[in-house]
């Protein structure tokens, strides 16, 4: 009984304080960020006009050449520079998200970047990758029950959720959707706290941003930085990228590294940066902004106007006074082992568990996500008006057709597959080119496993993938007049669903394979219309040198599915003055009333294959794993 009490009195004070305290506290773990000499280099495929193949030659590109620094806990380092200067390529390779050809030392108390470093690693990418239908709270706690440890209950984990939303002032739009370009959400400087938020949730030690300020008014920004100010306070280790900052922005930055096509042209304090270049000669011929200036000497512009090659002289210039004056003392300050500053050894203090939460646990949130987020998908009155209209026009069109009018009857089969295999494809196409964006940022971040994702994504699709064929069928069938036994009804829809599951799989497997929408539907479509038109009912003598295509066409196997389903051997009907067998029609004989069950076979290995290249070809986004 007592073990039992100090459990309860444990989980009531750690919820306790997860309500009441600050997210701004200090960090329980401090991480000391070091770079060395950091290159990172790409290849540049180049290809002559007019020119063959054979003569595409391959450029090598230096991105940054030779980054040099450190920031320790308590610190915000803000790296400055013109556009493509190399900044979100530096953060991207600080961060451990940047593959390739890079080459020098970055290490995170003096040890290499690991699975577990990432548990204490936060990253905000430029552009806030959320999604648009969910609300704040929904966002934050759907991210708080995926990446908060698993010995955290779920109303612990809501209440994270809450004491974030507290801490960042989100609480007047919490409950407002998040928004997109065609939809009304929240404002910008919201969604990047939202974003920033995301990131807190976990506590991070090392926190890294890529432009918070982007985009976003003076004021607005200044909340944002002022909110990153007092996260350093509490001990934690900050690099951004900023383009442009204001004056009163500046100079909260501890420490600045200027960047130059690169090139490192300054690293060090923010307080020092103007004594530094007006000690080597350069200063502004008027009062201005820190970071105007420096912008203006990672140009090569200068006080007076500067030719083009006078600008690339001055950029020269830069580059030499920092190497004489800071490049020396800061590779050995990088390089010395400091004992002052007091760090935690996170790989020792750290479970080696890859996953905060069990795979189970991810697929079922991720799965309520996702059908909050789709759930106007899913009740769409667009698409549901187009497939009860469809319905209804079939069925008028076929308006209790009897066996004798055969043509008619084979012939609303075969519409079956057709509508039902495009209508499926192009849904299923669009799901991973369109999440690309949160796949790879997620994954980045080691939120959930990839099988988890892909799982819970097809469980989700499953009820407008299975409802809207249903009532298709249900419409169609007994309006066609097909025939009336209720296991007839029962095959048919049967066969139905799964030709339709088996194109929702050939719409993923594209989708993932290609992810470009348009490249995409466009090859879907070639290969859709190959599989109707090899299906047997457009052509009943296909040439043997193609005739493998029926093999592997959904329609066929489809289509003979569905004959099956309504006729028997030596069934008859009157054609002309003469009794025929049904299975002599030219347009089911092609395709035969036996092998029904290989039918199903075929279907059913094109239903795992499918799943299994789009499964296999996800894995190529964001971190590995399974």
């Amino acid at each position: 009984m007592a073990t039992q009490r100090v459990d309860i009195e444990s989980q009531s004070s750690r919820a306790q304080t997860l309500t009441c305290s600050s997210i701004f506290n200090k960090v329980d773990r401090h991480i000391s960020l070091k770079f060395h000499e950091v290159v990172y280099t790409v290849k540049i495929k180049k290809i002559g006009w007019m020119k063959k193949t054979n003569n595409l030659q391959t450029l090598e590109k230096q991105i940054l050449k030779g980054i040099t620094g450190m920031v320790v806990p308590g610190e915000m380092l803000a790296m400055l520079g013109p556009s493509g200067c190399g900044k979100t390529t530096l953060l991207t390779a600080l961060g451990g998200r940047l593959g390739g050809n890079l080459n020098g030392t970055i290490t995170y108390n003096d040890k290499p970047f690991s699975s577990i470093m990432k548990r204490y690693t936060g990253f905000v990418t430029q552009d806030d990758v959320l999604y648009p239908h969910l609300t704040v709270t929904e966002t934050l706690v759907f991210t708080a029950l995926l990446r908060l440890p698993k010995d955290f209950t779920s109303h612990e984990k809501v209440m994270h959720a809450e004491a974030v939303i507290n801490q960042l002032r989100l609480t007047r739009c919490k409950n407002i959707i998040i928004g997109g370009p065609n939809l009304r959400g929240v404002s910008g400087g919201e969604r990047k706290r939202v974003s920033i938020g995301q990131e807190m949730l976990i506590n991070p030690s090392l926190l890294f941003l890529d432009e918070p300020t982007s985009g976003l008014d003076s004021t607005t920004a200044q909340r944002i930085v002022s909110t990153l100010t007092e996260l350093a306070r509490g001990g934690r280790t900050i690099v951004m990228t900023i383009h442009q900052p204001s004056s009163k922005l500046f100079y909260t930055f501890h420490k600045v590294l200027l960047l130059s096509e690169g090139n490192s042209l300054f690293f060090g304090k923010g307080s020092d940066v103007m004594a530094y270049f007006d000690s080597i000669g350069f200063s502004p011929s008027v009062a201005m902004n820190p970071s105007d200036f420096l912008l203006d000497l990672a140009n090569g512009i200068s006080s007076e106007d500067s030719s083009c090659s006078d600008q690339n002289e001055m950029k020269q210039k830069l580059g030499l006074a920092y190497k004489s004056n800071l490049d020396e003392n800061l590779k050995a300050e990088v390089l010395a082992v400091n004992n002052d500053i007091h760090v935690n050894d996170v790989s020792e203090s750290m479970k080696h568990e890859r996953w905060m939460t069990t795979w189970w646990q991810q697929v079922t949130i991720l799965l309520r996500r996702g059908v909050k987020e789709r759930r106007h998908e899913f009740f769409s009155t667009i698409k549901i008006s187009q497939v009860i209209a469809v319905s209804f026009l079939t069925g008028l069109l076929w308006w209790q057709s009897k066996t004798s009018h055969l043509q008619d009857q084979s012939g609303l089969l075969f519409f079956y597959t057709g509508f039902w295999g495009f209508f499926p494809l192009f849904q299923a196409i669009f799901t991973f080119p369109q999440e690309i964006l949160m796949l790879e940022k997620e994954r980045a971040s080691g939120m959930y496993r990839l099988s988890s994702y892909f799982v819970s994504r097809t469980l989700g699709d499953l009820p407008m993938e299975m409802v809207l064929p249903t009532l298709f069928c249900i419409i169609t069938y007994w309006m066609a007049g097909l025939k009336p036994t209720f296991g007839s009804f029962i095959y048919t829809l049967f066969a139905l669903l799964l030709s339709v599951l088996v194109s929702q799989g050939l719409g993923l497997a594209l989708g993932a394979l290609v992810m470009d929408q348009q490249s995409a539907t466009i090859l879907g479509s070639v290969i859709m219309l190959s599989f109707t038109l090899a299906g047997g009912y457009y052509v009943q003598h296909v040439p043997a040198f193609i005739s493998w295509i029926k093999f592997v066409s959904i329609s066929q196997h489809t289509y003979k599915l569905l004959i099956g389903s309504q006729y028997e051997h030596d069934q008859t009907y009157q054609c002309g003055n003469r009794t025929c067998l049904v299975e002599d029609f030219p347009a089911i004989n092609s395709v035969g009333l036996d092998g029904q069950v290989t039918s199903i076979a075929i279907l059913v290995v094109m239903l795992v294959f499918y799943r299994v290249i789009a499964y296999l070809a996800l894995m190529r986004i964001g971190m590995p794993g399974n």
